[in-house]
């Protein structure tokens, strides 16, 4: 810092501020403790309060407020169940800020701040209310065509308002721009999580459309861009868990698409000490995949080895914003239920399913989610399979946010899997209101995929076979 006050002679006022205020960021010029980072960060957020109070108008002062507010709690800006902010929390206030940068733009004719539209859609994503960045989100996605961050970052509000295909579109774009990246940089940066969890979210928002191809590509590229090498770096623990997580995702691919013979042909990880999640997730996918293929001793043996595996997997190991046991917990109950199911244990299987359902809605906030295939799909799907219409219509309401009674940002508005299966309960009680436009919006949804879909989850297979309708 003294080098960067040395400089700030010739700076203009605004800018001498803004360093002085940084330097209440980054007090020392080594590590410290989280505790003592936490503190610098609210010195910071002070120091820019007090700097946005003399430049008010200021668009780039604005911005760096919003940062500086939000990174004193980071992921941590609202309660997901109740809709308000989260303890300690200065969402309302950043909120507050950024609108009224977007509002002077506006009143004065000029272009958006970039960073704002980016940390609007940060504010707005983990609410209740997502629709209200979309605006945000549109500007952004023709605002930046070389920074593949920015031309992802609209993907999460169109996740989250069921605009899967503009999500898809932000995810390839963002893929362009990371690729010229990529072919510039020569060794493994930490941008590499970021070009990871754009095709995370394309994997993700292309399940949601029920479109395979491009789900199964961005997961196929994922795994050519984190190398052995990459993995193995010893030094950079939070890059190459995070990889290797991102890296183990093609299994929710395969199993979302039902992919089972496939699934049973790959060829086991040879390191699960250092391919940790992938491993994992292998055992859990081969589980759900013998299972369903009715071949319980595989079966058997491969939820055997799930169990065991999550058990050596050390507590304090992380996948994003949640500890790896917590993710991994929900295909432990999904693969007890898919398992428990086929042996026509339907009672027990139900019970571990809703447990997979409690589970996934109280992981920490993540977009994409932790567990990237709603149990709810499956639930549903083996709920009506043995007649149980009426439940199963209550899962694919919550899980399409028609019913208000799950957390806003767990809901799938839209998704073709959960909208198939509320057009078949309404037509099994006959219903003649609402499944006109259900029907009207499940053909859009169809016509976008390039699967054939019998049901919420392929797990189902007796429509499959055409023994049920």
């Amino acid at each position: 810092m003294s080098s960067w006050r040395a400089h700030a002679a010739g700076a203009s006022e605004v800018e001498r501020r803004l360093i002085e205020a940084l330097a209440s960021r980054f007090q020392k010029p080594h590590k410290v403790s989280p505790q003592e980072f936490e503190r610098w960060d609210g010195a910071y957020a002070a120091a820019m309060r007090r700097v946005y109070q003399d430049f008010p108008d200021d668009h780039d002062v604005m911005a760096l407020l919003v940062e500086a507010l939000m990174m004193r709690t980071v992921r941590r800006l609202w309660n997901l169940k109740t809709g308000e902010p989260a303890p300690n929390s200065d969402v309302l206030e950043a909120l507050d800020v950024c609108e009224r940068s977007i509002r002077l733009a506006d009143e004065g004719g000029i272009a958006q701040h970039p960073a704002i539209l980016h940390l609007h859609i940060h504010l707005l994503e983990m609410s209740t209310m997502p629709e209200r960045g979309m605006r945000s989100a549109d500007l952004l996605g023709e605002m930046c065509p070389d920074a593949g961050h920015m031309n992802h970052m609209p993907g999460h509000i169109h996740v989250l308002c069921g605009d899967y295909e503009k999500a898809k579109i932000a995810s390839e774009k963002a893929v362009l721009a990371n690729d010229l990246y990529l072919a510039y940089a020569d060794e493994p940066t930490y941008y590499l999580l970021g070009c990871c969890h754009d095709l995370h979210l394309m994997m993700f928002t292309c399940m949601f459309l029920g479109q395979y191809k491009p789900a199964l590509w961005a997961a196929d590229k994922v795994r050519s861009l984190v190398t052995r090498d990459v993995v193995a770096i010893q030094d950079r623990p939070k890059l190459t868990q995070t990889v290797e997580g991102y890296h183990a995702m093609k299994s929710h691919v395969q199993v979302r698409f039902g992919r089972w013979q496939e699934i049973i042909d790959e060829p086991a990880v040879e390191e699960p000490g250092l391919y940790v999640l992938t491993a994992a997730m292998q055992h859990y996918a081969k589980g759900v995949a013998h299972a369903t293929l009715r071949q319980f001793a595989e079966a058997e043996r491969e939820r055997d080895r799930f169990h065991r595996h999550v058990a050596s997997i050390p507590a304090e190991r992380r996948f994003l914003s949640n500890p790896t046991r917590a993710s991994l917990a929900v295909g432990g109950a999904l693969l007890d239920g898919e398992l428990a199911y086929h042996q026509g244990w339907h009672e027990e299987a139900y019970a571990y399913l809703r447990q997979a359902v409690e589970l996934d809605d109280n992981l920490s906030y993540t977009e994409p989610w932790a567990w990237m295939h709603p149990p709810r799909h499956a639930l549903a799907a083996l709920l009506l399979d043995q007649g149980h219409a009426q439940e199963a219509e209550q899962v694919y309401r919550d899980d399409l946010g028609l019913s208000g009674k799950v957390q806003r940002c767990a809901r799938h508005p839209d998704n073709v899997w959960a909208l198939h299966g509320l057009v078949e309960c309404l037509r099994r009680r006959g219903e003649s209101e609402e499944l006109p436009a259900l029907q009207a919006k499940l053909a859009v949804a169809l016509a976008k995929a390039d699967v054939a879909i019998s049901s919420s989850c392929l797990c189902r297979t007796s429509v499959q076979r055409g023994c049920c309708h």
